[in-house]
């Protein structure tokens, strides 16, 4: 089986394709995804309002349009997880921390060169949101 870490990646990367190519997101999945993965992948389609409103928040200077697919992506898998640790029931949630550990290292291996950076200063902003809210991730 494979680590969470890599079908984490799937997720966001079928979540990318959904977005460019307007594709169901059971077609881009595939039939090989892990169910772990189709969770986290229709889950955070299913909150992507919420997801992309705490990033549009913390995106100084950016619109969420200009934010490139795949890096938006990424930040809703790992938002998702920080905003409701329970969403792969049975799986232990990963900590905050971690998810924005694994959503830099993923830009940093498929984004531009600005990509990490941005990445983890918006997550980073939007933990700090979440735990000020009083809705503190496990971690």
């Amino acid at each position: 089986m494979a680590r969470r870490s890599d079908q984490r990646r799937a997720a966001a990367f079928a979540l990318y394709q959904q977005s460019v190519t307007n594709r169901a997101l059971d077609d881009v999945l595939g039939r090989d995804a892990s169910p772990f993965t189709r969770t986290l992948a229709h889950a955070a389609d299913d909150y992507g309002e919420e997801l992309d409103a705490l990033i549009a928040r913390h995106a100084r200077g950016w619109s969420l349009e200009r934010i490139a697919p795949l890096e938006r992506s990424i930040m809703r898998l790992a938002l998702l997880e920080m905003v409701h640790p329970d969403v792969a029931p049975g799986e232990s949630p990963i900590p905050p921390e971690g998810a924005i550990d694994e959503a830099v290292e993923t830009a940093k291996r498929f984004c531009g060169a600005e990509a990490p950076g941005f990445v983890n200063g918006i997550l980073d902003a939007a933990l700090q949101e979440i735990r000020a809210a009083g809705a503190k991730p496990t971690g």
